[in-house]
């Protein structure tokens, strides 16, 4: 069942299989959170496996935002059950809480909180059709210098929700840096993309196309994770466009995130009763 980190698919039974698609399009599943059975809001992520155990990254106001009270109890992903027919999927799903404590790892560093969140996956619980790629620490960026300033990027996920419907697939939107790579915006560990990113975007993985033998099956180097859209407090909204710049945090945040044992961070208590609001979060919109 375990695969071999540089055919980072699970499980073994369809490592090897080779799917109609680009293996981006199958590591990065869409989130859906829930407060018992009322949907709340979309939002996208992607898998990492790190040794023997697998993750789901997204960001951290995907499974909590006190700002607007989002607090789902339960996330559902969707997961392709066919390598070939990509028709063939199922919802997964996964509870945020467990006797009260949130089971989930967010990030944190000397400027503070990072909206990044990884969820362990119970992997004997997958359905053993499933067939998933997972990024691994041979795809984070060891040389900030490897990424030159007009790099092309892609983020790659579900805004406002939007999928290929027959297929559940994600959309693939091109951005570019928009900040020095390896420098931490205003002392956060961020980086700006320049590109379109809506609702339903948070979570996704920041890529780049990559040639090297390092990321084997999935041939993609991951630079970050999107949180949000960036805008000026005080923009003329009838005079002046928005800025179009996005937050992405360093996705070396991860290996903090999935060491074993975990890094201690607080986490909140799980919540009392339902939501207040099924609106989507209105500071980082997931």
């Amino acid at each position: 069942m375990n695969a071999p980190s540089s055919t980072p698919t699970v499980p073994a039974n369809v490592a090897m299989a080779s799917p109609p698609v680009d293996p981006l399009f199958l590591a990065t599943p869409k989130i859906s959170t829930f407060q018992g059975e009322q949907s709340l809001t979309n939002a996208s992520g992607f898998f990492f496996q790190r040794g023997e155990r697998l993750f789901l990254a997204t960001s951290r106001h995907v499974f909590i935002d006190e700002d607007s009270d989002h607090r789902p109890d339960r996330i559902e992903i969707t997961l392709h059950l066919d390598a070939k027919d990509l028709t063939r999927c199922t919802g997964y799903s996964m509870l945020l809480y467990a006797d009260g404590t949130a089971m989930w790892r967010q990030g944190m560093d000397s400027g503070g909180d990072i909206d990044v969140a990884v969820l362990e996956i119970e992997r004997e619980a997958l359905p053993q059709e499933a067939v998933l790629f997972a990024f691994t620490p041979e795809h984070l960026i060891r040389d900030f210098g490897a990424v030159p300033v007009d790099a092309t990027l892609f983020i790659v996920g579900f805004p406002l929700g939007f999928q290929d419907e027959v297929h559940q697939l994600p959309v693939l939107r091109r951005a570019a840096i928009a900040s020095p790579f390896g420098i931490r915006f205003q002392g956060q560990g961020m980086f700006l993309t320049d590109g379109r990113a809506h609702r339903g975007i948070s979570g996704a993985p920041v890529v780049m196309r990559d040639t090297g033998p390092a990321t084997g099956a999935l041939p993609w180097r991951l630079l970050g994770i999107h949180s949000s859209r960036l805008d000026m407090g005080n923009r003329d909204q009838a005079l002046d466009e928005s800025l179009g710049l996005n937050g992405a945090w360093y996705a070396d945040i991860l290996l903090t995130l999935t060491q074993d044992p975990p890094a201690p961070a607080p986490a909140p208590a799980a919540p009392a009763g339902p939501a207040a609001s099924g609106k989507p979060p209105s500071k980082a919109p997931a």
